[in-house]
């Protein structure tokens, strides 16, 4: 018998995910990567194979604004700058990839302020 091993339910649970979820051109998926400090989001075209925006906790536009502001408030950060990045781009509509992540916390806050910088999911 095996023991419950997390990052293996997740991989589990983001292969289920993926089974549906897929980005096209007109509507590239948006991936969520959190890990135990940084969270990172990007929007893929799976048609072509190409990544078309990033944004995550390590860029210097959010270390700069989060000095003194807990994980879900950078994530926020990160929401608000993939959107604005997305929307300079012409993107406006998503799909949404949680990565196997229960959407609840910072996964939950990235995809709040994305909506509410103006994507659509």
């Amino acid at each position: 018998m095996t023991k419950y091993n997390t990052k293996d339910a997740r991989y589990r649970r983001h292969a289920r995910v993926r089974q549906k979820v897929s980005g096209s051109g007109d509507r590239p998926r948006l991936c969520v990567f959190r890990s135990l400090n940084h969270i990172y989001a990007q929007v893929i075209d799976d048609v072509q194979g190409n990544t078309l925006v990033t944004a995550s906790t390590r860029d210097a536009e959010v270390v700069s604004g989060s000095d003194g502001k807990k994980k879900t408030g950078q994530a926020e950060l990160v929401g608000l700058l993939l959107a604005k990045r997305a929307i300079d781009k012409g993107i406006s509509q998503v799909a949404f990839d949680r990565g196997g992540f229960k959407y609840q916390g910072r996964v939950k806050a990235l995809a709040d302020a994305a909506r509410k910088g103006g994507l659509k999911f």
